[in-house]
C-alpha cells in the first residue's frame, strides 16, 4: 500500500468519525427580527403555564409562547429594563435587577428596593435573593428580609445557593461555603475553597462547583478533599443538568460545554464554530417539552435541536442557501446551490464542483445521473451540463526495449450542451436517463430525446415530442418513469400523459382541474400526483384514470405540494411551503397519521423547492429548501409529544378583567363566581402554550350542556345577554399531534333580579294573600250577620219548596182517576176479569207513585216499572187499543242508573191522551233510554196527531198542560235551559205522523 492510499484511507475514516460524532445538533436563533426586545438575554425561567420568560439588559422582560414575544418594560410599569435574574412560582414572576426586586402577579408589578440582584434560589417554595450584598428572603411577596449567615458572606456577592444532601452550599465571590441547620441560623459553617464560585449543581452523589477562572470542582458531599478539577471551560456564567448525565456549562467566551457527569469528560461544545453568533452564553434552560434554550449576551435567544434533522447552509459551508435541485448517487449528494453552481457532499465534507464559467451563475433546476455515475444537470437558459468520466488511450514508451504500449486512462470531463453547441433547447425543466437514451423536458417546447457520446462530444437528437405528437400542454413541470418503462410527464395546466415506445399517450386534465401538477411519484402499483393548491391525488394501476384526493383523519399541513418521496419505512414525505410532513398511509391509501416538521422541529429550510428531494443509499432523505439543505436520518430521536394543558388566561365581566380572584385556582374547582343581574356579559381567554408548535394549537368550547364547538385557533369566547342562573363554561385544546387536553371548567352564577327571585315572589304572594284574607274576613264578617237572618228564612223556603215539589209529584189528573173509577164500575157487570186487572194495576200504580214521590232519585228499572203500570192502566181504560215499547240502550245495568221520579210520566201521559188516543190510526208509543258520556238521554215518540194540533184541541184549564209546564220547569232546574226538544214527525209527503219528545238529565249511578 503506497503512502497516498494510506492517506486517503485515513482521511476517509477521519471523515466517518466526524460524521458519527457530529450528531444532528443545530441551533435556531431568535433575535430582534423575531420580536425579541434586546439581544442581551441574561436570564430565563418558565412559568406554570409553559411561557418562557426572558430578562434582557435594556429591553425589559419578554414572555415567549414559541411564536410571539410579549414585551414588558418601564412603559408597562416594570421598574427596571436591566434584568439579571428570573425565577417563577406558579404564575408569579420574580425579577431581579440592579435596583431591586420586582414581582409580577397577573398584570401588575410591585417593587421592593434591594441591593443589585445576581440570582435567585428556590428551596421549599421559599424564594431567596442572592445579591452583591448577601442573601435576602422574600416575605409574603410584599417585603424582603436579610438573612445573617456569616460576616464573610453577608457583605459579598453571592452567586448561587443549593440545598443538597441535607446541607446548604453557597457559591460566593470569595469562596465555596458549606453549612448545616437553618439558613438564618447556620451551624458548622465552613469555607471549603477560596475563589470566585459562580454556579453549583448537585446531581446523584456529586456536587459540581464551577468557578469563573479556575474550572469546575467535582466532589462528593462528604469528601471535599478528594475533589477533581475539570480545568476547562473557564469564565463560567452558570451550569445545569440536562438530558441525564450531562452538565451544561455556559461561559462568557466559549459558548457552552457539555460534560459527562460520569466520566467528567467533555462530550461536545456549542460555540461560534457550530451555530452560535456570540461566545457569551449566560444561561441554559430545559423546558417541559424537553427543548433546550440558551440565553446569550449579544446573540439573543437560541433553541437547541438534537433530532433526526441535520441542516446545511452558508454557515456550514454552502455557497448559497437556495437549493433548487438534489440528487444522490454513489454515497454522494449533488446539489445546485442558488446561482452558485454545483456542490457535492460526501463522507469527507462539502466540496465545490468545478464547472464552466458559463454554467456557474445560473439556476440549475434538475440533476440526475446515468448508470455510469455521470451527472446531468438542466438549467434555466443555459442548456444541459454533463459531468463524468471518459476513457482515453495513453501511449507509454519503453526506452530500454524501444517499444510503445497503449494504456487506458480515465479522465473527468465537463461539457455544456446548449444551442451554441448544437443542442436544440436551453431551458430544461427535468432530465431522465433511460439506458443510452436521455430525455429532457423543456419549459415550453416539449420533450427532446437524444444520445450523447462524451468521448466524441457529439449529440444525436433522436426525436422532439411536441404538439404534433399529441402533447397538448407543452409547459411540462416534471417527469418520472414507472415500473413498465413508461415515461410520465405532468404540466403546468394540469395535464398528464406518458411516452411509451416513442408514442405519446396524452390523458389530459385527469383531475378535472386547471391546476399545476408539480410532482409524479410511483409506489408499487399506485401513482401519486402533487398539485399546487389542491393537495395530493392518487390512482391505481393499470389505467391510472380514476384519481382520488389523498385524505384521512389528518392531512398535510399545506395543499401546495412541492416534493413527494417515500422513505424506506413506507412513509410518504411531503414538502410544502411550511416545511415537510411525514404521512402514514394504510392499506386503503388513507392517511392514518401525519407528522409535521417545521422550523421549531429542526427543519430550518422552511419552504421546500420544487422536486429538490432524493433518498441516498443509506435511506437518508435530502430536502432542498429556500434556506438551505436538510438531511433526515431515520433513528429513534423523535421527541414524543406531550398531552397539552389548557389554562384560563383571563375572565372579563362587562369587558373588565376580574382582578379580585385568581382564575387559575377557580378553574376545575367547586368555586362559583357570583355575578349581579346586570353582569350578563362575560368573556373567557384561554391558552395552551406549545413552544414547539404554537400555531398548530386548536381549541373548542361549550357552555353548559350544549354541544362542543368546532375546533379552531380562536382562544377567546364572549357571551352576552346570558340567562339568569348557574352556567358552566368548558374549553379544551389539542396540539399538532391532535392530543387533546383535559377540559377546563369555570362556573359562574348570575343572580336573578329582585322581582324574579323565588323568596321575593313568595313574599309578594304572601302579602297579597294576607291582604285578600283580611279583606275577605272583613267582608265575611259584614255579610255574616246579614246571612244569619236569612238563613232561617231560606231554610223554611227550601222546606216549603221541597214539600211543594213532592206535592207536585203527587199530583195526578183527577179526571183520569174519575174515569178509571167509572170504568171499573162499568166493568163490574159485564167484564169482572178486566175490572180486577184494572183495579190491581191501578192500585199498584197508586202505591208506587206514593212511594216514589218521597225519594229524590230512584233506579231506572223502578221508573220503567212505574211507567209500565201507568201505560197498562191507560191501555185498559182506552176506548181503542194501542201498543207500546220501552227500550234501554246502555252498557250499564238499569238498576245502577238513578233518575228523578215522576219526571217522565207527564210526557207519557200527554203523548197518550193528546196524541195516540185522538189519532186516526192504531196507536204506538216508544220510550227509549240511552247513555253517552255522563248524560242520560230519554226519547218519547208517539204516532198521534202532532203536538200543535193537540194543543189546539186542549181546554185552557187542562190539568195535564199545567202538569207538563211544571215538569218542564223541573227539568230545566235539573238539566238547564233548552234541554227539552219537542218536534213533530213527518213522512215523505210532509204529513204529520207523530211527535218526538227528547231531553237529557245528568247520568248518576249508585256506585
Amino acid at each position: 500500500m503506497n503512502i497516498k492510499s494510506a492517506y486517503n484511507i485515513l482521511l476517509f475514516f477521519f471523515g466517518m468519525i466526524l460524521s458519527l460524532s457530529a450528531q444532528n445538533r443545530q441551533l435556531r436563533a431568535f433575535t430582534l427580527e423575531d420580536g425579541l426586545p434586546q439581544s442581551q438575554v441574561y436570564a430565563m425561567t418558565q412559568d406554570a403555564k409553559g411561557y418562557l420568560w426572558l430578562g434582557t439588559q435594556g429591553g425589559g422582560l419578554a414572555r415567549f409562547d414559541g411564536n410571539t414575544f410579549d414585551v414588558y418594560n418601564d412603559r408597562n410599569g416594570l421598574p427596571s429594563n436591566y434584568i439579571n435574574a428570573l425565577t417563577s412560582i406558579g404564575n408569579t414572576i420574580y425579577i431581579g435587577a440592579k435596583n431591586g426586586l420586582s414581582i409580577k402577579n397577573k398584570s401588575k408589578f410591585s417593587f421592593i428596593k434591594t441591593p443589585e440582584i445576581i440570582a435567585f434560589a428556590q428551596i421549599d417554595e421559599i424564594v431567596f435573593i442572592l445579591t452583591v450584598d448577601g442573601v435576602f428572603r422574600v416575605v409574603d411577596n410584599v417585603s424582603v428580609e436579610k438573612i445573617e449567615i456569616h460576616p464573610h458572606i453577608d457583605s459579598v456577592q453571592v452567586n448561587d445557593l443549593i440545598y443538597f444532601n441535607e446541607v446548604y452550599w453557597l457559591a460566593t465571590q470569595n469562596g465555596l461555603w458549606r453549612f448545616e441547620g437553618a439558613l438564618a441560623n447556620p451551624g458548622k459553617i465552613m469555607r471549603l475553597s477560596r475563589g470566585d464560585f459562580k454556579a453549583l449543581v448537585g446531581f446523584k452523589s456529586k456536587i459540581f462547583a464551577s468557578t469563573f477562572n479556575d474550572g469546575t470542582l467535582v466532589f462528593k458531599p462528604n469528601n471535599f478533599n478528594e475533589n477533581i478539577l475539570i480545568r476547562e471551560p473557564l469564565r463560567i456564567n452558570s451550569s445545569t443538568i440536562i438530558n441525564e448525565n450531562e452538565l451544561w456549562i455556559a461561559t462568557d467566551n466559549s459558548g457552552v460545554s457539555v460534560i459527562d457527569t460520569e466520566t467528567n469528560s467533555e462530550l461536545f461544545t456549542l460555540d461560534v464554530s457550530n451555530g452560535l453568533s456570540v461566545p457569551n452564553v449566560r444561561q441554559v434552560l430545559r423546558d417541559r417539552q424537553q427543548n433546550i434554550w440558551m440565553a446569550t449576551s449579544g446573540g439573543g435567544l437560541y433553541k437547541y435541536f438534537q433530532n433526526n434533522f441535520k441542516h446545511f447552509n452558508t454557515e456550514t459551508g454552502l455557497n448559497g442557501n437556495r437549493i433548487y435541485a438534489v440528487h444522490t448517487v454513489n454515497n454522494t449528494v449533488w446539489i445546485s446551490n442558488s446561482e452558485a453552481g454545483l456542490m457535492r457532499i460526501d463522507n469527507f465534507g462539502i466540496h465545490d464542483v468545478d464547472i464552466p464559467q458559463a454554467f456557474s451563475e445560473v439556476k440549475i433546476k434538475t440533476i440526475t445521473s446515468d448508470k455510469a455515475g455521470n451527472i446531468w444537470a438542466g438549467s434555466d437558459g443555459r442548456g444541459l451540463l454533463f459531468r463524468g468520466k471518459i476513457t482515453t488511450d495513453s501511449i507509454v514508451t519503453d526506452s530500454l526495449q524501444k517499444s510503445k504500449r497503449i494504456i487506458p486512462k480515465t479522465v473527468e470531463v465537463t461539457k455544456v450542451l446548449n444551442t451554441e453547441s448544437g443542442f436544440p433547447f436551453d431551458w430544461i425543466r427535468a432530465v431522465h436517463v433511460d439506458h443510452h437514451d436521455i430525455y429532457a423536458a423543456t419549459y415550453s417546447s416539449g420533450i427532446v430525446k437524444f444520445r450523447y457520446d462524451a468521448k466524441q462530444d457529439s449529440v444525436a437528437v433522436v426525436k422532439i415530442f411536441d404538439t404534433d405528437d399529441g402533447i397538448q400542454d407543452l409547459y411540462i413541470k416534471t417527469m418520472a418513469s414507472d415500473s413498465n418503462g413508461k415515461l410520465w410527464y405532468a404540466t403546468q395546466n394540469g395535464h398528464l400523459g406518458y411516452l411509451d415506445n416513442d408514442t405519446i399517450v396524452h390523458l389530459g386534465t385527469v383531475l378535472n382541474q386547471d391546476i399545476p401538477i408539480n410532482n409524479i411519484l410511483f409506489k408499487e402499483n399506485k401513482l401519486f400526483l402533487g398539485t399546487a393548491g389542491e393537495g395530493i391525488w392518487w390512482s391505481s394501476a393499470p389505467d391510472f384514470n380514476n384519481f382520488k384526493s389523498l385524505k384521512g383523519v389528518k392531512e398535510s399541513a399545506s395543499k401546495n405540494i412541492y416534493q413527494l418521496i417515500f422513505d424506506n419505512e413506507g412513509y410518504l414525505w411531503v414538502g410544502t411551503e411550511r416545511g415537510v410532513d411525514k404521512l402514514e398511509l394504510d392499506k386503503d391509501t388513507t392517511i392514518k397519521d401525519a407528522f409535521f416538521f417545521g422550523r421549531n422541529d429542526g427543519f430550518l429550510g422552511i419552504e421546500t423547492c420544487l422536486n429538490a428531494v432524493d433518498k441516498d443509499d443509506n435511506g437518508h432523505l435530502w430536502f432542498g429548501a429556500l434556506y438551505g439543505l436538510t438531511e433526515y436520518q431515520p433513528s429513534g430521536l423523535n421527541k414524543n409529544s406531550q398531552t397539552p394543558i389548557i389554562y384560563l388566561e383571563d375572565v372579563k365581566v362587562a369587558f373588565k378583567s376580574i382582578d379580585t380572584i385568581n382564575v387559575s385556582s377557580w378553574t376545575n374547582s367547586d368555586k362559583v363566581l357570583r355575578l349581579n343581574p346586570e353582569q350578563r356579559q362575560i368573556s373567557f381567554s384561554y391558552k395552551t402554550v406549545d413552544l414547539d408548535h404554537p400555531n398548530d394549537v386548536e381549541y373548542r368550547y361549550k357552555l353548559n350542556d350544549n354541544a362542543w364547538s368546532p375546533w379552531s385557533t380562536m382562544a377567546t369566547q364572549d357571551y352576552s345577554e346570558l340567562n339568569y342562573g348557574r352556567h358552566d363554561f368548558m374549553a379544551q385544546s389539542r396540539n399538532h399531534r391532535w392530543l387533546v387536553s383535559e377540559p377546563l371548567q369555570f362556573s359562574f352564577f348570575i343572580e336573578s333580579p329582585l322581582y324574579m327571585r323565588a323568596w321575593f315572589q313568595w313574599a309578594v304572594i304572601g302579602l297579597v294573600l294576607l291582604v285578600i284574607v283580611i279583606i275577605a274576613y272583613q267582608y265575611i264578617q259584614r255579610i255574616k250577620s246579614k246571612n244569619l237572618q236569612d238563613k232561617e228564612r231560606l231554610e223554611l223556603e227550601n222546606h216549603l219548596l221541597t214539600l211543594e215539589q213532592k206535592a207536585l209529584r203527587l199530583q195526578m189528573n183527577p179526571h183520569f182517576i174519575f174515569n178509571v173509577l167509572n170504568g171499573i164500575k162499568a166493568m163490574a157487570p159485564t167484564n169482572p176479569e178486566k175490572m180486577n186487572d184494572t183495579v190491581n194495576s191501578f192500585a199498584i200504580l197508586l202505591r208506587e207513585t206514593l212511594v216514589n214521590s218521597r225519594k229524590d232519585t230512584i233506579g231506572l228499572d223502578q221508573e220503567i216499572k212505574t211507567l209500565r203500570q201507568y201505560i197498562e192502566v191507560e191501555r185498559l181504560m182506552a176506548a181503542q187499543p194501542f201498543d207500546h215499547d220501552i227500550k234501554v240502550e246502555t252498557h250499564l245495568d238499569p238498576e245502577e242508573i238513578l233518575i228523578p221520579p215522576m219526571l217522565i210520566q207527564p210526557f207519557v201521559e200527554n203523548a197518550i191522551r193528546h196524541g195516540i188516543l185522538t189519532g186516526p190510526r192504531q196507536g204506538m208509543l216508544t220510550i227509549k233510554f240511552s247513555t253517552m258520556g255522563d248524560e242520560l238521554f230519554i226519547s218519547i215518540i208517539d204516532n198521534g196527531i202532532g203536538i200543535y194540533r193537540s194543543q189546539q184541541q186542549k181546554p185552557k184549564t187542562d190539568h195535564q198542560s199545567m202538569a207538563l209546564k211544571v215538569t218542564t220547569e223541573r227539568l230545566e232546574s235539573i238539566s238547564g235551559k233548552n234541554s227539552l226538544q219537542i218536534e213533530e214527525l213527518k213522512d215523505m209527503d210532509a204529513n204529520i205522523i207523530g211527535t218526538s219528545i227528547n231531553f237529557k238529565v245528568p247520568l248518576k249511578t249508585d256506585y
